[in-house]
């Protein structure tokens, strides 16, 4: 299938790599399909494109690879939507933002997916957890390019 991205251009996806977001993302509540791109110029990043808004693709990170004591508590009920097994890979991730001339990621409402079932919700953690959360990147020249 193809769609289109204004970052991006037209891209051509298989159904087997879109991801389905039953309560879409905090802003975006009503955009449910969404693909995650590997990123060009740095590993560190991905892009997480909307399948219906050419316009929306939100730079992600692996926050545990910058903060690597991040742990998050989260309410049992905001997970029922990945229908995890044992053996499905779950991954956390976190948008990432830039604030002046720092960079930061929001550890208050990571994504969570379940790239073996394809489904991702985005959760408010209940503990305490910053919504800017400095973090250095090893390839932030290359990233003032696409961010």
């Amino acid at each position: 299938m193809q769609i289109q991205s204004t970052r991006f251009g037209q891209l051509e996806i298989s159904h087997s790599d879109l991801i389905f977001m039953p309560h879409g993302l905090i802003g975006f509540e009503d955009y449910r399909h969404w693909v995650l791109l590997a990123s060009r110029e740095t590993e560190e990043l991905a892009w997480m494109q909307s399948v219906a808004l050419p316009a929306v693709a939100l730079p992600m990170i692996s926050p545990r690879r910058f903060v690597p004591n991040y742990r998050l508590q989260v309410q049992r009920r905001d997970l029922d939507v990945l229908q995890m097994h044992a053996k499905d890979q779950v991954y956390v991730l976190s948008v990432l933002s830039k604030n002046g001339n720092n960079w930061t990621t929001n550890l208050k409402s990571p994504v969570i997916l379940n790239s073996t079932r394809r489904l991702a919700v985005q959760v408010v953690v209940i503990d305490e957890q910053p919504l800017t959360q400095p973090i250095i990147l090893t390839d932030a020249l290359e990233l003032q390019k696409v961010a």
